[in-house]
């Protein structure tokens, strides 16, 4: 019997609330901000989010953060959606922080009548400065005792565009002493002349994410606010609105966000990568972005494995990008097509193969299912085979092609090396070779022998780019970037390098819509550059790898 596997945190704390009664259902919220792209950080958070819901029959609301107009664009709305629905998930609303701009004013105003938010004409450091530090408390701002009616012209001045950007910013009034510097007075409002993504030119001043958060949580009615561990800090704050303002109860939850070696998370440093075309996109496969992961080949299914098998925990830790590669294989490896490409090709000449004769072989699309589909493989008398798959001075335990040895053509026959070819220099550029035609699989008696090696035909080749990915950087924990480097410095030269192939004619015919395997070589993905003369080919993950999950 299979042991019950044991409740995460959250979920402990979900099963609690709906024993007691706390709530009825649940509904939780995944509030991206619409400046970048997506990336496999909020993988982590859309399982959990969109995960939970799902195991205890509640809803997830989509809801973007765009209270800044300067870094949000459209493109990105339709970019998380579409990642979003990649992944598997449906959410319940979608829901915009602008939409509630107006409540937010309303209950902001509300603020400064009551005594509980001021107008400052301090600048950003002023601010920044007189907030004091961990050991030592802020000082009041010279503006902090203003009277509700000045308080109330000032911040309607704002609204109408009466000040410049930076010029003034609202305040909720806390206590600049308070031990968690987050309570220090923060920022409600601040003006900012730009045009908004759905509400225009209608506002000029715009909500800070504190004041906002927790508001949007409790109009929507969410139940579990789940966020990253870094904004544990900030639940006081978000108890505080929602308490002072009386209204719906919504509560915050941290967990761990996903830290992942040889990879960044930064949207600010992606988004650098990226215009200054140190890689090709947003969407480049060696991007930790949805869209770059998606463009590579690995699956929804194989990130959603990734984000089970790490868990959901309090404390933050350095996940292995050997764990996500593993999964990734793992379900390719029991879905994906097979097909074989030569990458470094050497000719072999089956001297006595008949002339002109072709064999059409049915091959298995997958070794798993050997009564599933099959694909027709063209055999003739002059094949490539893979450069490394020959070796001239062999040792003793080297079982594929050598001068005098045989091994099988995988599907087809035995054959023998009996010549070695070289030119001037002496590399070798050709193998005469005899086959056994009673090893036909199927036919006569079965003799085996110790190698087996992939081969295309010479006459039905067809020629293919590949795009070989590797590990954006070199540095395995890049928030442990040296003061005197920058992350950029860290940048792998070889994580693009681009080479050719040679294919069995039906890999071009593929339309699984995920990543094939090539045979004895790993697995590959047709990326959208491809063209009728030129069909591209993007690295996925190797074939094996001698990482194992604990």
């Amino acid at each position: 019997m299979e042991e019950e596997k044991k409740l995460n945190f959250l979920e402990e704390i979900i099963e609690d609330d709906l024993r007691t009664g706390k709530v009825d259902s649940i509904l939780t919220r995944f509030p991206p901000e619409p400046n970048g792209y997506l990336h496999l950080g909020h993988a982590k958070s859309l399982c959990i989010n969109f995960g939970l819901a799902q195991k205890y029959g509640g809803k997830t609301n989509l809801r973007y953060d765009d209270t800044n107009p300067v870094k949000e664009d459209v493109e990105y709305v339709d970019s998380i959606k579409e990642d979003i629905k990649w992944l598997g998930f449906k959410w319940e609303k979608e829901c915009y922080a602008s939409d509630y701009f107006d409540q937010l004013y309303e209950w902001a105003e509300e603020m400064i009548k009551r005594g509980l938010a001021y107008v400052d004409d301090q600048t950003q450091e002023e601010i920044s400065k007189g907030r004091g530090t961990v050991d030592t408390p802020g000082k009041d701002s010279p503006w902090r005792n203003r009277s509700v009616e000045e308080n109330l012209r000032l911040f309607r001045e704002m609204r109408d565009g009466k000040y410049a950007d930076g010029e003034k910013v609202l305040r909720a009034k806390i206590d600049m002493a308070h031990p968690n510097m987050m309570m220090r007075d923060p920022l409600m409002y601040r003006i900012k002349h730009a045009s908004h993504h759905r509400t225009g030119d209608k506002w000029c001043i715009y909500p800070m994410y504190d004041y906002t958060h927790g508001q949007c949580d409790s109009i929507e009615h969410i139940t579990h606010s789940i966020c990253t561990l870094e904004f544990d800090v900030h639940r006081p704050l978000y108890d505080w609105f929602i308490k002072t303002l009386g209204i719906w109860p919504s509560h915050q939850y941290e967990f761990a966000r996903l830290n992942l070696t040889y990879t960044l998370m930064s949207k600010r440093k992606l988004l650098e990568l990226v215009q200054k075309g140190l890689v090709s996109g947003w969407d480049d496969p060696r991007m930790p972005t949805l869209c770059g992961v998606r463009r590579r080949g690995y699956t929804p299914e194989a990130l959603k494995m990734f984000c089970e098998k790490i868990g959901v925990s309090k404390r933050d830790q350095l996940m292995d990008i050997q764990l996500l590669e593993w999964c990734v294989r793992q379900d390719l490896n029991a879905r994906a097509n097979r097909y074989m490409v030569v990458q470094d090709p050497v000719k072999v000449t089956l001297t006595n193969w008949p002339a002109g004769k072709v064999e059409w072989f049915d091959c298995p699309l997958n070794p798993a299912e050997p009564e599933g589909a099959s694909r027709k493989v063209p055999f003739t008398g002059e094949l490539w085979i893979d450069r490394a798959d020959f070796m001239e001075d062999a040792p003793h335990k080297f079982f594929r092609l050598k001068p005098d040895g045989e091994v099988r053509l995988k599907y087809t026959y035995i054959i023998k090396c009996d010549k070695v070819i070289k030119d001037p220099d002496g590399n070798v550029v050709e193998l005469e070779c005899s086959y056994d035609p009673s090893t036909r699989p199927g036919g006569g008696e079965w003799r085996s022998v110790k190698g087996t090696i992939h081969w295309v035909s010479c006459d039905y080749a067809k020629p293919i780019v590949l795009r070989n990915y590797d590990r954006l950087f070199t540095l395995a924990d890049m928030s442990q970037v040296p003061e005197d480097k920058d992350y950029k410095d860290f940048l792998n030269p070889e994580s693009l390098v681009v080479g050719s192939g040679l294919a069995e004619p039906a890999l071009l015919d593929d339309a699984s819509g995920i990543a094939v395997q090539f045979e004895r070589t790993g697995y590959y993905i047709k990326d959208k550059d491809s063209t009728a003369e030129a069909p591209v080919f993007n690295k996925t993950v190797s074939l094996k790898d001698s990482y194992k999950p604990e």
